[in-house]
């Protein structure tokens, strides 16, 4: 393994508080290296420290001598408003220049000459290779658009022009700052096999844990100020954790019981000890600062907020239809959403995902139709334009004007008592709102919507500001909510495990419930768009792909029946031989005509339920 980069004791604080202090690691050619930490750890700082954006306290980065590194920041930013082909052709590489002054004439032609002149330069210098690479490279990332300029484009479009841009300066060391931020589902797979195949050399912070796991061969944690290091991908680096930790606590349970020993014959007289060997009062201080660097109990958002009572009848939409012009976003939609449903919202940027949700919540008017609301359906809507609050208050009172007490549904907390649950300390909640971090704003934005006792969530990609850890109680929590769930993401582990099927938003009006995960789902797009390539399929092969190409599956309303069906198979076989058990008793019976009556019905329904359950369990 080549050397390439070595971090020596780094340290970095802010104020009082210490990030992080005397980190160490190495970062050999070929690495893929993610780390992970909760925020407020300090990853975007030493991101930046080992790009060289910003200085750490003490310590060191020591580089190969002509190291290149090439860093995209999680809020990219572009000086002079450049055009898309000209921030992606930033850099001091001439033949980039080359190509970047091309496209400024060809964007802008005035003197043919002029023209003719660059193209000749492009010939000699081979700059027609490089200027096509980058318009793959856009055109795989969805920018198509070359002259578009940067203040035009949505966050997402900026941060897949400025990967583009690292990607094309070929560095010696990539660094990432949340690269799949803001990015829909195709971009982020995309991306992740890009790299997965490169030899490139990548550190990269990352909260997509299926990233972490396809990418990274190496896992960095940061935590208690310091780095633990993990040669492995992201299930690797859980299981040994939790060796860790586990190894940890009962180290340190050992300390504390000698301590305990220890401080009992401190505590003595000094003349009862006066004699005793030094050692011993040495001893009993290292044990002492041992205890102090143990593990300190971690503490989590705690979400234990209990939805209020749903009826039965929660939404219809009939026939719905809107568009924006001629763009169609739904076109004569009908759905009956069930009770506890719950639901991923897919599709590529500017499919409409967003304005299906405002739409279900009357935030935006239908062009026809009807939605058809139950009248217990109480909304809670994490919204993915931020935090609807005044920015200028501070935490504690912007809360304390929604509400003077929280109901948690069986006791109730003062606002304080709840924002602490949200880690939320008595002085982060005397912070300005406009001061908050990303991931402090995102924890405040979902204790918010959960104080309301919302039996129907509707989330507008709450996975972009919050931390690993967060995502996984958060993730428990929806896996046990009592009510129904709408959720828009990109995450693809998040939607694997909380969601029931996918409403998969196409762009051209329709929208298709598959009647999976994600990553079934991904696997049978996948499979559709092989049988599509095919070369020896015919036209109606093409228009009506075989059914076995599709996952035989039960739809969500087929298991709702199926588990509906075993019940009542259970409850009519107890009433049959309840009806037997009276027939052959040999007494008298009153009703006979009556019990055969209903003899004979329970047959012929327990034939015809039994009869569909087992259709319906081959798709189990």
């Amino acid at each position: 393994m080549t050397p390439l980069l070595q971090i020596d004791r780094l340290t970095k604080s802010y104020g009082d508080r210490l990030l992080f202090g005397d980190v160490t690691f190495g970062i050999n050619e070929g690495d893929k290296i993610g780390i992970v930490a909760k925020n407020g750890m300090g990853k975007t700082t030493l991101l930046s420290i080992i790009a060289g954006r910003e200085a750490p306290d003490s310590g060191s980065v020591i580089a190969r001598n002509g190291l290149t590194v090439g860093y995209l920041e999680q809020k990219p930013t572009f000086e002079g408003n450049p055009t898309v082909a000209e921030a992606a052709l930033s850099g001091d590489d001439p033949v980039a220049a080359l190509v970047r002054e091309y496209e400024t004439a060809c964007a802008s032609p005035g003197d043919p000459d002029a023209l003719q002149d660059i193209m000749h330069r492009m010939d000699s210098a081979g700059a027609w290779d490089y200027e096509d690479r980058m318009r793959q490279l856009l055109t795989r990332l969805n920018i198509t658009d070359l002259t578009a300029r940067v203040d035009t484009l949505s966050g997402g479009q900026r941060k897949r022009v400025a990967l583009a841009g690292v990607l094309m300066r070929n560095p010696d060391i990539i660094v990432l700052d949340e690269p799949t931020n803001h990015l829909d589902v195709d971009v982020i797979e995309w991306i992740e096999n890009y790299l997965r195949r490169s030899r490139a050399t990548l550190l990269m912070v990352t909260h997509d844990r299926y990233f972490l796991d396809r990418v990274c061969n190496r896992i960095i944690e940061m935590a208690d100020t310091t780095v633990y290091t993990y040669d492995g991908n992201y299930d690797y680096y859980l299981r040994r954790r939790a060796e860790r930790i586990e190894a940890m606590t009962a180290e340190l349970a050992k300390v504390r019981n000698t301590l305990r020993r220890e401080q009992e014959w401190m505590s003595r007289q000094p003349q009862a000890r006066a004699g005793k060997a030094r050692y011993r009062i040495d001893s009993f201080y290292e044990l002492k600062d041992k205890e102090r660097a143990g593990i300190r109990p971690e503490k989590d958002v705690a979400l234990q907020v209990e939805a209020s009572y749903i009826g039965s009848k929660i939404f219809e939409a009939e026939h719905v239809s809107k568009s924006f012009g001629d763009k169609c976003i739904l076109r004569d939609f009908s759905y009956t959403f069930a009770r506890y449903e719950k639901v991923g919202l897919i599709g590529a940027n500017g499919v409409g995902k967003s304005t299906f949700i405002k739409m279900l919540q009357g935030i935006e008017p239908i062009d026809s139709g009807e939605w058809r609301l139950g009248t217990t359906v109480r909304f809670g809507y994490y919204n993915q334009d931020g935090l609807q609050l005044d920015k200028s208050k501070k935490v504690i009172d912007a809360i304390t004007e929604i509400a003077e007490e929280v109901d948690m549904g069986t006791h109730r907390l003062t606002p304080m008592q709840f924002l602490s649950r949200f880690l939320f300390t008595p002085a982060d909640q005397q912070k300005y709102i406009h001061t908050l971090s990303g991931g402090e704003l995102a924890r405040l934005h979902l204790a918010t919507v959960l104080m309301q006792r919302p039996n129907f969530l509707i989330l507008d990609e709450p996975t972009n500001d919050l931390d690993i850890v967060t995502l996984g109680i958060l993730e428990e929590y929806l896996s046990e909510f009592e009510g129904c769930l709408i959720v828009v993401s990109h995450d693809r582990y998040f939607l694997d495990n909380i969601v029931d099927h996918l409403f998969v938003m196409t762009g051209d009006g329709e929208v298709k419930d598959f009647p999976g995960t994600y990553t079934e789902y991904a696997a049978w797009r996948d499979a559709q768009v092989k049988e599509a390539a095919r070369p020896d399929k015919t036209e109606k092969s093409r228009q009506a792909p075989r059914p076995a190409s599709r996952p035989v599956r039960m739809t969500y309303k087929e298991r709702q029946e199926f588990e509906a069906l075993e019940r009542e198979i259970a409850s009519l076989t107890d009433e049959k031989t309840s009806l037997e058990a009276k027939f052959n008793s040999g007494e008298q019976l009153d009703d006979v005509a009556t019990l055969s009556r209903r003899y004979n019905e329970v047959s012929a329904m327990l034939d015809e339920k039994e009869m569909r359950w087992l259709e319906l369990s081959e798709k189990a």
